[in-house]
């Protein structure tokens, strides 16, 4: 009976860590929106199910484990909103598959993407005319992100948690010199802005809270 006992308060414990990491994660849900998430979800998912049933690792231990793995997640999270190049290793980056009508062939075959699939895409996605795409990123998640020609209204977030994404600088033709006069005229510095957008011509920055 001890067995099923302590069977029963490793679930809830393990069940009380996982509502506690979607919600200190800010996810909502465990659907994956990166490699490390589904990675993060494996090894909670096997710390959960493989420890249960074993009487050679107590509760105690049980809970250090996932004290170690909560906060390893949490340490994680903040190195990749405070340094792109944590984030790409980790997160890897978005990867241009078609730019200014052309597709990068050598791109798509280091992706293993066939062409049958990238026109499968396409075509889910309304695109017929391959000349029509101003830009065809694949994002971390697998998802295909597709710009045509005449999309200004398009926002294109240039700057994320301090960050400047450099993808969207080289599709709106423009540097960072230019990127950072214009924030300037804001008043701001690189780290003080959460998110910032480019919309027709225009940079529209979001700080941090009690930053100006």
């Amino acid at each position: 009976m001890d067995l099923y006992y302590s069977a029963l308060l490793k679930l809830a414990l393990g069940f009380i860590c996982l509502i506690f990491q979607i919600n200190l994660l800010g996810k909502g849900n465990l659907a994956p929106a990166s490699a490390m998430d589904q990675v993060q979800n494996y090894v909670l998912g096997g710390i959960i199910g493989g420890v249960i049933y074993s009487e050679d690792i107590t509760i105690l231990q049980f809970f250090l484990v996932l004290i170690i793995w909560t906060i390893l997640v949490l340490s994680l999270k903040f190195l990749k909103s405070h340094n792109k190049y944590i984030k790409r290793v980790i997160d890897g980056k978005p990867i241009t598959l078609v730019s200014n009508g052309k597709i990068d062939v050598a791109e798509c075959l280091r992706c293993g993407i066939p062409a049958n699939d990238l026109s499968f895409k396409l075509r889910s996605s309304g695109i017929y005319e391959i000349s029509t795409i101003k830009k065809a990123v694949m994002e971390q998640n697998g998802q295909i992100t597709i710009i045509e020609y005449g999309d200004e209204s398009i926002k294109y977030p240039i700057i994320i948690d301090g960050q400047i994404n450099e993808d969207v600088l080289d599709l709106i033709n423009k540097d960072i010199l230019w990127l950072e006069e214009e924030i300037k005229k804001e008043d701001y510095q690189l780290n003080q802005i959460y998110l910032a957008e480019y919309l027709s011509g225009e940079v529209n920055v979001f700080p941090y809270p009690d930053l100006k």
